[in-house]
């Protein structure tokens, strides 16, 4: 690396934001916006009736405890990096990367805790609440793959000493995508059960 793209790299540019930052949270802005249009379709579809009430599998509770605690090790591997503790880094992100997948998982269980409870995507026997549920767990599941994408390629870095206290930028960003896909899956919980 140069000296100007040791520059780029940290120094402030524009906003205060690495280019790369920005493209980051223009990305989060889409995904809110995404998110805020399938919300408000959910509101408004309930309220022209024909709408199927069911009770919301436990075990989405349950997912929702661990991606909190998924959160939780992403944070920790950002500090310990920011503190030179490669290896607590490297483990955190693994343990992140471990929790995700758990998170996905319990998400294809909750899938099938609502076949079981006759709750369908499509079909016949659909109805539009339940499509609906299917298809913010869905969209959701789909970016915290790329999260874990995200997560993985930051800890190949870090496995080769790449991420440290002078190297923080994939790490961060990573940290504020992880946290952004906990904050709002809480969200969409929260949004399930009180409008449910």
């Amino acid at each position: 690396m140069n000296t100007s793209e040791a520059v780029l790299a940290d120094k402030e540019l524009g906003l205060g934001w690495h280019p790369k930052r920005v493209l980051l949270v223009l990305l989060i802005f889409s995904i809110v916006m995404m998110f805020a249009a399938f919300t408000s379709g959910y509101i408004v579809r309930r309220d022209e009736g024909n709408w199927r009430e069911f009770d919301l599998p436990m075990s989405l509770l349950f997912n929702s405890i661990v991606i909190a605690l998924s959160s939780a090790t992403m944070q920790f591997a950002y500090y310990s990096a920011k503190h030179d503790e490669i290896k607590r880094a490297n483990l955190s992100l693994l343990l992140t990367m471990v929790l995700g997948v758990v998170f996905l998982f319990g998400q294809v269980h909750a899938w099938g805790d609502l076949v079981a409870g006759h709750t369908f995507f499509g079909g016949a026997d659909a109805n539009p609440s339940g499509s609906f549920v299917y298809v913010l767990m869905g969209v959701h599941a789909f970016h915290l793959i790329t999260g874990l994408i995200f997560v993985a390629v930051v800890l190949k870095r870090s496995l080769k000493y790449q991420v440290h206290s002078r190297a923080m930028l994939s790490i961060g960003n990573a940290t504020l995508y992880w946290h952004f896909l906990g904050g709002l899956w809480l969200y969409l919980y929260l949004f399930l059960l009180l409008n449910h």
